[in-house]
């Protein structure tokens, strides 16, 4: 089967990311708890952030997954906004998503650059 064309993996990041943003507060209710390490969703949706535009090679998503572990966890501005206001699933989902965006933009560099 082939990927996603570029449009229609937009589409898909952009309406994976509201379903992922609804579940994680639904969970956060169920679970009592801000953000608890059993919402998984959101580290779905920021990783279809990552390979955005991204040819699905095996380098280029173990490179892809690196870079969004790295900023996933770092949490450059505005991801560390992003968890630390966001009401809900939107804070934490959204900074996922920005971690996801950053790794996208050093995944197609490392690219363009011949390293990956």
């Amino acid at each position: 089967m082939a990927p996603l064309s570029g449009p229609l993996y937009l589409l898909t990041a952009v309406a994976f990311t509201f379903l992922a943003i609804y579940a994680a507060g639904e969970a956060e209710t169920i679970l009592g708890r801000r953000d608890s390490p059993r919402i998984v969703v959101d580290e779905w949706a920021g990783f279809l952030w990552t390979m955005l535009f991204i040819s699905p090679t095996l380098p280029h998503v173990v490179a892809g997954l690196a870079l969004f572990r790295l900023f996933d966890i770092v949490k450059l501005f505005p991801a560390n906004v992003f968890q630390d206001r966001l009401p809900g699933g939107y804070g934490v989902v959204m900074d996922d998503v920005a971690a996801g965006v950053y790794a996208n933009i050093g995944l197609h560099l490392l690219i363009r650059g011949g390293m990956v």
